[in-house]
């Protein structure tokens, strides 16, 4: 093995997406470099054609692959590097919803690797900044079987059985795999999911793509994926101050939120993975033994696993605290 560098925490290039459906809060809010309507940011990712390059330090401009094959559990801890190896195994995101995001489903890890020997697609959602009315999709607002599900779909009467729930900021969401969901118009949200961009789309309100096509529904593999099992999908909970709060857990990653009115130092011992942190609102500083990274609304960082604590420097910062457990 080659000699490498000592591992810090770790920003890395943002991934912008244009999409029919973007807009321009990314540019404006979170100051991202973007250019027309963009609809998502990939902060980390580990996906084939969409690997991350590092931002900041002595290893900037080095990927995400090359990251795992040197640092191996250095990296992301002993476990998640015995059960991944060298696949990152989450994707986190920023998405601004312009407009309507189509009507969708992800299938879970068995069906993924089935047909296209990949993860599943688990999902969590923070809703960042809404405009007035902006709703999710989210399963059924009726008791429904394939058979009802098929004649919704042959009539384009889809829509008239969808379950709309209105949302604000700070609401968080898990979208397990079956559920049928889409993210509405006016809506900002962090995303964190499964290494996965196996999508398949039910309905897309008629709508040709950037390109003046319309885009490819798929009817017949969305059909074996979806759960018609009602399924609670909004978690609850009470925020504290200066102290993590835990907000859900779902089989491949939990996720605390840290609001900080004062510096602050973190242990990472009891936590077996590496950490990521998204800046929700406010900066800080954050600090190991021998190195210092600024963290922005906005901006995403890994925390390898081998660093034992941080601390924050801030009078005022919030975050999404993303680990593997």
């Amino acid at each position: 093995m080659i000699t490498v560098s000592p591992l810090y925490p770790l920003k890395f290039h943002p991934i912008l997406k244009p999409k029919v459906w973007g807009g321009k809060k990314l540019a404006k809010l979170f100051k991202k470099n973007a250019v027309g309507n963009i609809g998502e940011s990939w902060e980390i990712s580990g996906v084939n054609e969409n690997v991350s390059e590092i931002l900041n330090g002595p290893l900037k401009e080095k990927s995400l692959n090359w990251l795992l094959e040197n640092y191996k559990e250095k990296l992301v801890g002993e476990k998640v590097y015995k059960d991944f190896g060298n696949q990152f195994p989450l994707l986190f995101k920023f998405i601004d919803a312009r407009e309507d995001l189509s009507v969708q489903v992800h299938p879970d890890d068995i069906l993924a690797k089935k047909r296209h020997n990949s993860f599943g697609k688990t999902e969590m959602w923070y809703i960042l900044d809404v405009e007035k009315n902006g709703k999710l999709i989210l399963g059924f607002n009726e008791r429904m079987d394939q058979k009802k599900y098929l004649k919704a779909l042959s009539e384009n009467k889809i829509t008239k059985v969808l379950n709309s729930e209105t949302v604000q900021n700070g609401y968080v969401f898990i979208i397990k795999p079956g559920t049928v969901h889409a993210i509405g118009a006016g809506i900002l949200l962090a995303e964190i999911q499964q290494t996965s961009d196996v999508t398949y789309r039910i309905y897309d309100w008629d709508r040709p793509d950037t390109n003046g096509q319309m885009r490819e529904l798929h009817t017949d593999l969305a059909l074996e994926a979806i759960d018609f099992t009602p399924a609670k999908t909004k978690l609850e909970y009470s925020e504290e101050i200066n102290k993590p709060t835990h907000i859900g857990t779902t089989d491949f990653f939990s996720v605390n939120k840290l609001v900080l009115s004062e510096s602050f130092v973190r242990d990472l011992n009891e936590i077996p993975s590496f950490t990521v942190y998204m800046c929700l609102e406010g900066a800080a500083i954050i600090e190991t033994d021998d190195f210092s990274e600024e963290i922005k609304k906005g901006e995403t960082i890994l925390i390898p696993a081998q660093l034992p604590e941080i601390k924050f420097t801030t009078n005022s910062a919030s975050f999404l605290e993303v680990y593997i457990p």
